[in-house]
Parts: C-alpha cells; structure tokens; sequence
C-alpha cells in the first residue's frame, strides 16, 4: 500500500495528512481545487494539457462553479489518480519516468493509457495491480 504521505504530498496535503484516516476526512470534506490542479501538472509537464486534464476529472462548466473545494466524488476521483501517480512514482523511483509510464498506452490495459483507465475505481485497480507486478519483477 502506497503512503498516505505520498498521496498527500502529490495533492499538496503534505502538512495536514499522514494517516489514512487523515487522507479519508480530506476527501470527505472536499479537496480544495488547488489539489487537482496540482495532480494535473504532475501528470503532465505542458500547462495546457495539464489544465485540459483536469476537466477530465471535472468538467469545466463545474470547475468554474466551484469555489474553492471540489464535491467528494470529484475529491475521490482527484485522490484515487493521486494514489495510482504515488504508486507509479514509487515502482519508478523517478517522477519523469512515472509521468512517462502513465501517459504511454499499455497492451495490459487494452492500449489504454494507465492515466485514462485509472478514470474509474476498476480501471485503477487495473493499473495498480499491473504496477504491483512489476515492482515485484513479475511478467506483464
């Protein structure tokens, strides 16, 4: 299991979580906005992707509503993406090569990319499965 910590730091929570049930009350309270956007950079380097991604995430009709917290469901697919970049960083131990590794289509997730199937709960499952096979060296 991926640190609360690491998950936290990626959203920008750092200060404020370390436990689990920590990370859990952030998303039931509502993440503020600030966390997607900065799950969104470090999925990607290019600004404009990166702001085009988070409305994936949240559509930009809804983002501009919002004022300063995302809903919890938009909090939970903001933490769930966090969690499977925290994973990725860790198996990597490198952030270029993790956001490398998100972005590219893999045949074990039908040609998706790891960052689109980890849209959905299943999907991430998915991926962390496959990420868990390959920190332990397993073939994929």
């Amino acid at each position: 299991m991926i640190a609360p910590a690491s998950i936290a730091e990626i959203l920008g929570l750092s200060h404020s979580v370390r436990t689990v049930h920590e990370l859990e009350s952030a998303v039931s309270a509502g993440l503020p906005k600030r966390a997607l956007e900065r799950l969104s950079s470090r999925l990607y380097q290019d600004r404009r992707t990166a702001s085009a991604y988070k409305f994936k995430v949240v559509p930009q009709a809804t983002w501009k509503r919002r004022t300063k917290r995302l809903s919890v469901d938009e909090s939970e697919r903001t933490e769930r993406l966090a969690r499977v970049l925290a994973a990725a960083e860790h198996v990597w131990e490198d952030r270029e090569q993790a956001r490398e590794w998100m972005n590219k289509p893999h045949r074990e997730l039908d040609g998706q990319a790891p960052v689109e199937a980890a849209r959905t709960e299943l999907g991430a499952r998915r991926v962390e499965a496959l990420l868990e096979k390959l920190y332990f060296g397993l073939p994929v």
